[in-house]
């Protein structure tokens, strides 16, 4: 029985002896540079995550719909990419309607973009959200979630409330990171500079 555990120990031994110290587990330690690099990747991969999770929300919220103006395809309007999320186009005529249809109180009536609105509140445009200084380029995240969670224009407290058809009482209870997700995704994409139009209140 000795000289099968002498055997096994003496097996043991040989391979331990002749494993490469490359091959050995080492535990390494990164210097200061090396935990620099792999936390700058880490938070890369991090924006970059939030980004793609931003553009995810704001596809499946349908936030093109309106802020989009649109090109005619054979398969109907579709978003202008050339001027993606950049709000009502300021150079474009409005056109003509019977304003007196509104005063029912019955009618909403949409411009042929989907970026501009006239009802009973008056007539309001899609907001520029592209990272533009005419847009949301000067916003902080304070500011893009108090417009979202409590319709504050511009994201100001003091400020008027949004004015319909933007729904952002469906967004109140967006998770928070969910919320600093689209604003990462907005402030990645293309600047466009468009003035939008003022809000117009109704007629008396």
């Amino acid at each position: 029985m000795k000289i099968v555990y002498l055997a096994a120990a003496a097996a043991v031994w040989s391979v331990c002896a002749f494993t490469k110290r490359s091959e050995a587990p080492t535990n390494s330690v990164l210097t200061p540079l090396e935990a620099v690099s792999v936390s700058e990747k880490a938070v890369m991969t991090s924006k970059d995550d939030a980004v793609k999770r931003g553009q995810y929300l704001v596809t499946i919220m349908g936030c093109a719909d309106c802020h989009a103006p649109k090109k005619m395809t054979a398969q109907g309007p579709a978003p202008d990419m050339d001027r993606f999320l950049s709000g009502h186009n300021s150079a474009q005529p409005l056109g003509t309607f019977d304003k007196n249809i509104l005063k029912t109180g019955e009618w909403v009536v949409f411009n042929g973009q989907s970026t501009a609105f006239a009802g009973p509140w008056g007539m309001s445009f899609a907001a520029n959200l592209t990272p533009d200084e005419t847009g949301i380029g000067n916003w902080s995240f304070e500011q893009f979630n108090t417009a979202m969670r409590k319709g504050k224009f511009k994201g100001l407290e003091n400020s008027r409330p949004l004015m319909p058809p933007m729904p952002w009482f469906n967004y109140i209870n967006i998770a928070d990171e969910d919320m600093r997700a689209i604003f990462a995704y907005l402030k990645s994409i293309k600047p466009v500079s468009n003035v939008v139009p003022s809000y117009i209140p109704p007629a008396p």
